[in-house]
């Protein structure tokens, strides 16, 4: 396999002939040695769910059933729920750190700052809370024990978040199906009960299941991980910055933070921008922090902090010889790294008790000690400098401008300086006159079966081609910026006539100087609730449910479980959804005949919509979204 075939982002390209060269190993050959990929498996007609087990299902006779009686339409469907759940704990995680970090600085007991009291006010008057006279610290501690109830309602009562910000119909949707959730802790525990050996049978039960987890993920884990991070750290709003490997500065000491959750990252950059003497006392002309996945996201859209890559570009990185030190916490981190570590000089360094790696130092974090851990991780990082072999560094030229951190509130303001009185009425209207044909939002990973970013790039070229307006989240985000497509320069090459002509005049009254990119990034993975948001805002102001609208969502190159517990919630929200490579569940007709299938879209309004090819994914989504507007009469 080529290196054009791996990937199409050319400084990935760069670097996987330099680790050829060295002899290092990487993601794609780790692939390679897999080969060929158990086929039971891949059709997710495997279980291992009792010690009975392994069981695999033939899909061409004998056996048609494991030893307990499942048959694979069982089988598939336990192995899905159980992705999702894991999907969706990794979220819920997610967002209960981000709940306790609240609480912990309403009791003074944290590092940290509240620094977007607006939105503090406006989540607290959602929730029904009493604003009027009571201080921030006070207000912040009982938003905290709100969310906090996400996880400790042990009633039959639905969950506080998802009743706060669900749309009516939505609720009245879910309440009908029985998959409205109660506390996000229980629903995942029930799940794995669910599915282990003597309990559930019934795929089509396994699969309302799996529509309660992807509601979970999408309001205990997007939703209210994105609304806590943005009270602590502020809400995004436009911002400057580069994406690729050519971030690396080979007079810096440089330093990579990787990973999902910020409240490490902060802090690490901010105590980056502190030691900036120390580092030039050590021979650096300063210290430069780049991001990797989606904690790097995170920081690009409040702080301006480059992007390096993506998932299957983090080894590439190590290989540049120049990072120092990546600082990691958790999610997408491949054990790999310290091993690749090894064969340059810098360091790897875990931080959460979950997130441990052989041959990487641990720093543990906590929220009380933050700022004295992230003072020793950069502290290391400046020591490791003066270990770099100057031989052994090779940054890539490639880098790339973008424009980042369009949160829903942000989209807004720019609205607002079409129309102050009714801000999404330019937006509306654009829709309705054809200028825009819809909306899609890409979002999730790079998977190694598929070229790198390959998906992502040539998928969105064909929809913003067409007029449709394309927001991104995640790596997604990191591969249409690496192609330019987070950049104002890409609308006048790229973007239709409709589409550039309402970028253009948005652009412009907001003070732009010319049009808004015809991708707009908001954010990381969790920040896919900032999409929700959008959509529910679109559809009550059309007054229409979110099933109506001319919209959808991808992940063109699906990798974590993560993008299965997302997927799901947005299929739930009423939402078209493509996945770019096949989930493990064809080994069952009934389960990918459901999930992708009339009777799903009938009940929820959304439904998975599997295509590879991803100019026929572009065609099949634009036709879906032309279908949608002559429903809506438009």
């Amino acid at each position: 396999m080529s290196v054009k075939d791996k990937t199409v982002d050319p400084a990935a390209q760069q670097m996987l002939q330099k680790v050829q060269a060295d002899g290092v190993e990487t993601v794609w050959d780790r692939l390679q040695e897999q080969q060929p990929q158990c086929g039971f498996g891949t059709l997710g007609i495997c279980c291992r769910n009792c010690l009975q087990g392994p069981c695999r299902i033939n899909p061409f006779g004998k056996p048609d059933r494991g030893v307990c009686g499942a048959d694979a339409h069982t089988i598939v469907a336990r192995n899905l729920l159980r992705n999702l759940a894991g999907g969706t704990a990794a979220h819920v995680d997610h967002a209960y750190d981000a709940v306790e970090a609240l609480y912990a600085i309403a009791e003074g007991n944290a590092g940290y700052q509240i620094k977007d009291e607006g939105k503090l006010q406006a989540i607290a008057t959602r929730l029904g809370l009493e604003t009027e006279g009571r201080d921030t610290g006070e207000l912040a501690k009982a938003v905290a024990q709100k969310a906090l109830e996400t996880f400790t309602n042990h009633t039959d009562d639905t969950m506080g978040w998802l009743k706060a910000w669900a749309p009516r119909e939505r609720l009245d949707t879910w309440r009908e199906l029985g998959v409205l959730p109660r506390n996000a802790d229980r629903e995942i525990r029930e799940a794995m009960h669910q599915t282990t050996m003597g309990v559930d049978a019934d795929p089509v039960n396994l699969l309302l299941a799996c529509v309660k987890q992807g509601l979970v993920d999408g309001f205990a884990g997007l939703k209210l991980a994105t609304d806590i991070q943005d009270v602590i750290f502020g809400t995004p709003k436009p911002i400057q910055s580069e994406t690729n490997l050519g971030v690396l500065k080979a007079d810096h000491v440089n330093v990579i933070v990787h990973g999902h959750v910020p409240l490490l990252s902060e802090k690490v950059v901010e105590w980056c921008n502190k030691l900036e003497d120390e580092a030039r006392e050590a021979g650096a002309a300063g210290i430069n922090v780049a991001g990797i996945c989606c904690t790097g996201n995170e920081v690009l859209m409040r702080q301006g902090v480059p992007q390096a890559t993506n998932f299957l570009g983090q080894e590439l990185a190590l290989a540049t010889g120049a990072v120092d030190l990546m600082v990691v916490d958790v999610q997408c981190i491949m054990p790999s790294l310290a091993n690749v570590a090894q064969c340059y000089h810098g360091e790897i360094v875990s931080t959460m008790p979950i997130a441990k790696i052989p041959g990487a130092e641990h720093v543990p974090f906590s929220f009380e000690e933050a700022d004295r851990q992230a003072e020793k991780i950069v502290r290391k990082a400046i020591k490791s400098f003066k270990k770099r072999d100057k031989n052994k560094v090779q940054i890539p030229d490639e880098k790339v401008s973008i424009v980042a951190g369009f949160s829903m509130e942000a989209i807004v303001e720019a609205l607002s300086k079409v129309n102050a009185d009714d801000p999404l009425k330019p937006l509306v209207d654009s829709i309705k006159d054809g200028a825009i044909l819809g909306a899609v939002a890409t979002v999730g990973c790079n998977n190694a079966k598929a070229t790198q970013d390959l998906n992502h790039v040539t998928m969105v070229k064909e929809l913003i081609a067409s007029d449709v307006l394309v927001v991104a989240t995640g790596c997604s985000a990191y591969a249409l910026g690496k192609a330019g497509l987070l950049h104002p320069d890409a609308t006048a090459k790229y973007a239709g006539e409709g589409l550039k002509k309402v970028l253009t005049a948005v652009g412009e009254a907001a003070g732009l100087g010319g049009p808004l990119p015809p991708v707009l990034h908001m954010g990381s993975c969790v920040d896919n609730s900032r999409i929700g948001d959008l959509l529910v805002a679109l559809a009550d102001y059309l007054g229409v449910s979110v099933k109506d609208l001319p919209v959808a969502a991808s992940a063109p190159e699906p990798q974590h479980e993560k993008a299965l517990s997302i997927g799901t919630w947005a299929v739930a929200m009423g939402i078209l959804t493509h996945v770019g490579l096949p989930p493990a569940v064809l080994g069952s007709d009934v389960v990918a005949g459901t999930l992708t299938g009339e009777k799903i879209e009938s009940l929820l309004g959304g439904r998975f919509y599997v295509e590879t090819d991803p100019k026929a994914a572009a065609d099949g989504i634009i036709k879906h979204i032309k279908a949608k507007r002559r429903a809506l009469g438009i």
